[in-house]
């Protein structure tokens, strides 16, 4: 068992903890690989599936609403097989998620590529439910942000990684390609679409694979299960809650991070589409996403560096949420080819917000962290939902002015950093 609160912690103590970290680790990445891989997936399933530009962005629809569906299901699985066995159910789920791609590409179905990616969500809203509020609260709530920045790296280096290498299996050829597919008759295009969608068959029967492996693996880990945080008399005044929702602290942060998740996704999966659409190739385009990603880890470098020991969560917080609007103001504003360099700066401010909204919005809440760690897996939906609104922006006004979306979701966040992360109650 880990005791968060041991002052002198023993040699077993601190293997456990670096083995339980590694390990979480291991999954931070897997979450970055197979969630950033929407941002190529997205203009490549655009073209193999003759989409607009609102329609391809339920690539992120069905990926992210899995989250709201599924996390307090996830809460409820929890519960009854702790941690440790819910990381390896969801594992062998998400295997099944990465094996649908494989009818779907022989049919050319979009459906059952969305079907395909629900399922993968599906796990991940299980995976996440467990290994977030497991690194937050296994060690000092004081360093909790700096330990899921440790964590964020992993994520957005797989994330970074991921789109580069699905890139390279299936659109290689992208300019190529398209210039081709516009002189072709009818039978002959759907021939080519065709063999465009197999060519995701063997990177997801790879991942289907590893996914399974993993699974089994993690049966036999050396994870230890983790105590749930006592109840703080202090934040609750002295009485003892009696429901989630008397935590406007929990409430106002799933808020802040639905719509931060929005701002991450928007950044990171549309800005391949956004370079496209300014006439960029896509052989430049494709790596994007992957700029905004490395943009995100030097966030998390910054956080590691000066939390908690130089800044607080707090004030890391709104930072970002300053950042996030000077980025989408000059994404906007500035000359398209630079709006670009801007969006991917998003990754920049977005760095710290996860990490630092994690450990307020859990503050306190006792014996419902679990319920309370489902509710902010469930804000992930903002995933889902707005990058929508972009889409549908881009498509009515410009991709450019598309952008404006971003503007609220950062300004409702500089408030709950600054405010609304420290109600105790609703009076």
């Amino acid at each position: 068992m880990v005791d968060q609160k041991t002052e002198n912690p023993t040699n077993s103590d601190k293997s456990t903890y670096i083995i339980s970290i590694s390990i979480i680790g291991l999954f931070f990445f897997i979450f970055g690989f197979v969630t950033w891989l929407n941002g190529i997936l997205i203009p490549y399933l655009k073209i193999a599936c003759e989409l607009t530009d609102f329609q391809a962005l339920f690539v992120a629809f069905a990926f992210y609403i899995s989250y709201t569906v599924m996390a307090l299901p996830s809460s409820w699985i929890l519960k009854k097989t702790g941690f440790k066995n819910g990381m390896m159910v969801g594992l062998l789920v998400m295997a099944v998620g990465t094996a649908l791609f494989i009818p779907a590409a022989q049919t050319r179905i979009y459906s059952l590529f969305l079907l395909g990616l629900f399922v993968l969500g599906t796990g991940l809203a299980l995976l996440q439910t467990a290994s977030n509020p497991y690194v937050t609260i296994i060690g000092p709530k004081e360093s909790a942000a700096k330990r899921i920045s440790i964590m964020g790296i992993c994520n957005k280096v797989a994330g970074a990684l991921a789109p580069l290498i699905l890139a390279y299996f299936i659109l290689n050829d992208g300019d190529v390609f398209v210039e081709k597919l516009q002189t072709l008759e009818t039978a002959a295009r759907i021939i080519a679409l065709d063999n465009l969608a197999e060519r995701v068959i063997m990177p997801y029967l790879v991942m289907t694979i590893v996914l399974i492996l993993l699974g089994v693996m993690i049966r036999f880990a050396p994870l230890p299960e983790i105590e749930e945080e006592k109840e703080d008399s202090n934040i609750s005044d002295n009485n003892i809650k009696t429901n989630i929702f008397q935590f406007p602290n929990l409430i106002l942060g799933v808020i802040a991070l639905f719509l931060y998740v929005g701002a991450e996704v928007i950044a990171g999966d549309t800005i391949i589409r956004y370079g496209i659409s300014l006439g960029i190739p896509i052989s430049t385009a494709k790596i994007f996403t992957s700029l905004t990603l490395v943009s995100m880890i030097i966030g998390y470098i910054i956080g590691i560096l000066l939390i908690p020991k130089y800044l607080s969560q707090e004030k890391a917080l709104s930072i970002s949420a300053v950042l996030g609007i000077i980025f989408s103001l000059a994404a906007i504003l500035t000359p398209p080819m630079v709006s670009v360099t801007f969006v991917a700066l998003l990754g920049l401010a977005n760095a710290i917000v996860w990490p630092a909204i994690w450990p307020l919005a859990l503050h306190g809440l006792g014996r419902f962290i679990k319920t309370g760690s489902a509710m902010l897996i469930m804000a992930i939906a903002g995933g889902a939902i707005l990058p929508l609104i972009w889409g549908k922006l881009a498509d009515d006004l410009s991709s450019q002015l598309a952008y404006l979306v971003m503007i609220p979701l950062y300004i409702f966040i500089f408030f709950y950093a600054e405010k609304w992360h420290k109600l105790t109650s609703w009076k």
